[in-house]
């Protein structure tokens, strides 16, 4: 069910304008208007969900694969040296239009781009009490 509110709702709609690259009856994949790399793109659900928590199995089964074939795309045709991709999971982690979508970002060895953040230096013992966590123990 479409969000009256939300901007890729009104993509998928046609209501706003956006550079489509990729589409299929699953999903939309269009150009980011603030690319972080040459071919920045978004690979979205047809149908709406808040994000990664709410996502219905097949709908994120869809966007990964469509983000595969974007990714195949950018490597052929634009000649990137690589891809990231990137799912932003509620405003914490950096999420800011609230329709599950993945960032496909060709990488290009001469690029800018670097991960934002150090590795953590944790040991031995603080990554089994978080497994245990993880594992319900």
């Amino acid at each position: 069910m479409p969000d009256d509110d939300c901007i890729f709702c009104k993509i998928v709609a046609g209501e706003l304008p956006a550079e489509i690259v990729q589409e299929d009856e699953h999903t939309l994949a269009f150009m980011d208007i603030n690319p972080w790399t040459r071919g920045h793109a978004l690979v979205i659900p047809r149908n709406h969900s808040r994000n990664l928590y709410e996502a219905p199995e097949e709908d994120l089964a869809q966007v990964a694969l469509a983000s595969k074939r974007l990714a195949l795309s950018m490597r052929d045709r634009l000649g990137c040296d690589g891809v990231n991709l990137l799912n932003s999971c509620e405003p914490a982690a950096w999420q800011t239009v609230f329709h599950l979508h993945m960032h496909v970002i060709p990488r290009y060895d001469d690029d800018p781009l670097r991960l934002p953040g150090q590795p953590l230096q944790v040991d031995a013992d603080e990554l089994a009490r978080v497994a245990s966590e993880l594992r319900g123990g």
